[in-house]
């Protein structure tokens, strides 16, 4: 009878052992089908993928080391990250970059710092005290379009003037009116769906 017993309980180990690899490949394997049907979606998280390396990145990059140059050394791995849209301001077939950041050695109180860059990567200005999404309005000045940017919870209308935008929104005249669900909104960093860069 103890024979019979032991057999049993020897069976019933094995047997046992073997539904607990099913059930470790069944886990996998649903990890895995929902990792390639979120991937397909589009609805993974990306947020660790490597970043992509076109020529539009590859040229802001480029040009924030120069104009962060003296910044470098003080920021930390975390601080080196940008974002970016393009939009052609100017109707010349030719987008402008907007480069913005999203943490606190670029954002403060007041609101984050940016750029606005050339299609060649050089200088149009940069910004501070902005609240992101920058609005881009059909009203031109200088051949350039006009922006409206959020400072402090308040709209304000960012002209062309002498080549440049202002760069501190909040001293600018406040826009007027309601805006547009169709005006072209760039950066807008807190919907959380536009890709990071390193630099």
């Amino acid at each position: 009878m103890k024979k019979q017993i032991l057999i049993i309980i020897t069976i019933l180990t094995l047997y046992s052992c073997q539904n607990k690899d099913k059930k470790d490949s069944n886990i996998i394997k649903t990890i895995v089908q929902d990792t390639l049907s979120k991937t397909v979606a589009g609805t993974a998280d990306l947020s660790e993928a490597p970043p992509r390396d076109d020529k539009a990145v590859k040229l802001i990059r480029k040009q924030l080391l120069v104009l962060l140059k003296k910044d470098l050394p003080a920021m930390t791995k975390e601080d080196r990250f940008f974002y970016y849209e393009a939009f052609d301001l100017n109707n010349d077939k030719k987008n402008e970059y907007f480069v913005g950041f999203s943490n606190p050695y670029f954002c403060g109180s007041g609101g984050c710092s940016g750029y606005i860059l050339n299609n060649d990567g050089s200088l149009i200005n940069s910004f501070t005290v902005t609240d992101f999404p920058i609005y881009i309005v059909k009203n031109s000045s200088e051949k350039f379009q006009d922006l409206i940017f959020k400072s402090k919870g308040t709209f304000y209308t960012m002209k062309m003037k002498n080549g440049k935008y202002p760069s501190n929104p909040s001293v600018q005249e406040v826009w007027k009116g309601d805006i547009s669900k169709e005006t072209t909104k760039v950066l807008d960093i807190n919907s959380k769906k536009l890709e990071k860069y390193s630099f």
